[in-house]
């Protein structure tokens, strides 16, 4: 029987062709390139933008390019010992964290790894870190207050649950002090509250988690952290990792507030993260979304309606600026996309002015619609008395005359700037502010040097709390000044300094 090669070879080469592996097609890939944690891998054609693909060594890359013959990954956790033609599989799943109540009191990593030695988090859901910010029918208007125990920015810039606030600055001007603040002051107030440190020094994390532990404010909180050490994909993931554990508390109807220090860094990684993608730069070298980066993750912080169960996420985003210079692209963005900003100057910080904020250039644009009746007596007005302070203040540095209203002016604007300088980790509550105040603005002690105005300040409310506590009672309940209780104010304070002499 003659036998037919031809045929046969015809017949293997059809079989060949139209063979399919229908577990690995697309599936499995090889690695083409890999350098500075980005690796560029052929043969998975139906990957997604944002899915995980499992390497070597069980380290994880995130697709970021997808090319026509290749896709880019940012190797999460570092390229260890990865090399050309390694095996790289699909695991159809994107970037998720760890979410719910077990991760109070720890400090976690990038991905909601544990990092504080205490062992696994135990029991909790998952949910993936990119997700679309809630629609606008589903929010509602910002009007509960947030207090951070701040008097400058409670009185003049109220910021609301469910409210994006911007905290900016120069480096070293408190501003992650403001912050820390905020966080302390939530105890008792049912907020949960997440830390996000992005590209900080170990030590100094380890600093802020022992403020918080000795604050008694771990309790209710979590830090999230990727410091400088660690790779630029980890860095870039960090705050959306913290936005999807805030999300899980907000949609169950609680209140989160939440601080990312600071997205600057964050900025920069992502531009180091798209320079090496090869992808095209723009204005100062950051990436054409670099907008997009800041937004997206930002609009996910906002107030619930009842409907969608009445949860909040209050942000506080921290910019660095450099040499006081708030028109830079990082800052121009991030202060287009919040809701007023906190501006804290070097000038006001070296002048032992704690904290430093620039009650000119600082803004609420949620305003007293995030304040109670008291914080609005006190704050309303509080702005344009130090601004008319300050440009007579400016004019008298001539050395002329000045007349005894001007006098009057620049006496009662020092002892109300001096009164809103506070120390660091001591937030007060909100009557003791508003009495405070109160008692400043009406001029009851402008025969005080401002030097003396905030040791002096905290002497009187430990007389008014004794002399007075129904006073006090009255306004921590009723969140408002009646006519009986500025009574009580002017005559303790009169008595106050009275005795004090």
């Amino acid at each position: 029987m003659k036998f037919d090669v031809s045929k046969l070879a015809a017949s293997l080469k059809k079989q060949i062709e139209g063979f399919e592996d229908k577990g690995r097609k697309g599936e499995v890939g090889r690695v083409i390139s890999i350098g500075d944690d980005i690796a560029s891998v052929y043969g998975l054609k139906d990957a997604m933008l944002g899915e995980l693909l499992l390497f070597p060594e069980d380290r994880y890359g995130l697709v970021m390019n997808l090319g026509e013959d290749s896709i880019d990954c940012a190797l999460i956790s570092g390229e260890g010992n990865i090399k050309e033609g390694d095996e790289v599989k699909r695991t159809k799943r994107v970037v998720e964290v760890p979410v719910g109540d077990a991760l109070l009191g720890r400090v976690l990593g990038a991905l909601g790894n544990p990092i504080d030695g205490k062992g696994p988090l135990g029991n909790t859901a998952t949910r993936p870190v990119e997700r679309v910010a809630p629609g606008i029918m589903r929010r509602q208007s910002v009007d509960t207050p947030m207090l951070t125990g701040i008097r400058a920015i409670d009185a003049m810039i109220p910021i609301g649950r469910g409210q994006r606030e911007l905290i900016i600055g120069d480096r070293q001007t408190g501003k992650t002090s403001i912050a820390v603040d905020a966080i302390i002051n939530q105890k008792g107030k049912g907020v949960k509250c997440i830390y996000c440190a992005i590209g900080q020094k170990t030590s100094s994390v380890a600093y802020l988690a022992k403020q918080l532990r000795d604050a008694g404010a771990m309790e209710y909180s979590l830090i999230v952290s990727a410091t400088s050490s660690e790779p630029a994909p980890q860095l870039y993931l960090a705050p959306y990792s913290a936005m999807a554990m805030a999300e899980e508390w907000m949609e169950k109807g609680e209140d989160v507030l939440i601080v990312f220090d600071d997205l600057s860094k964050h900025a920069v990684a992502y531009r180091t993260l798209s320079l090496l993608l090869r992808r095209s730069p723009g204005r100062e070298a950051y990436p054409g979304d670099i907008f997009y980066l800041h937004s997206r993750l930002l609009e996910r912080a906002c107030r619930l309606n009842a409907e969608n169960g009445g949860g909040s996420i209050t942000a506080l985003p921290i910019v660095e600026t450099q040499e006081g210079d708030i028109s830079a692209y990082i800052p121009t963005n991030v202060i287009s996309i919040t809701d007023g900003q906190i501006y804290l100057t070097s000038d006001l910080f070296n002048a032992g002015h704690r904290p430093a904020i620039d009650s000119g250039l600082s803004v609420s644009r949620v305003g007293s619609s995030a304040q109670h009746r008291d914080m609005k007596e006190v704050g309303g007005g509080l702005k344009i008395e130090l601004a008319s302070y300050q440009e007579n203040l400016s004019f008298a540095q001539f050395g002329s005359d000045l007349d005894a209203s001007t006098k009057a002016i620049l006496t009662h604007g020092a002892v109300l700037e001096a009164s809103l300088i506070q120390k660091n980790g001591a937030p007060e509550a909100e009557e003791k502010q508003a009495l405070l105040l109160y008692a400043c603005k009406a001029g009851y002690f402008d025969a005080v040097p401002p030097s003396e105005v905030a040791s002096l300040l905290e002497e009187y409310f430990d007389y008014l709390e004794n002399a007075a506590p129904e006073a006090v009672r009255e306004v921590a309940e009723s969140h408002e000044l009646g006519d009986s209780v500025k009574e009580r104010i002017r005559e303790t304070a009169a008595d106050f300094l009275k005795n004090r002499q």
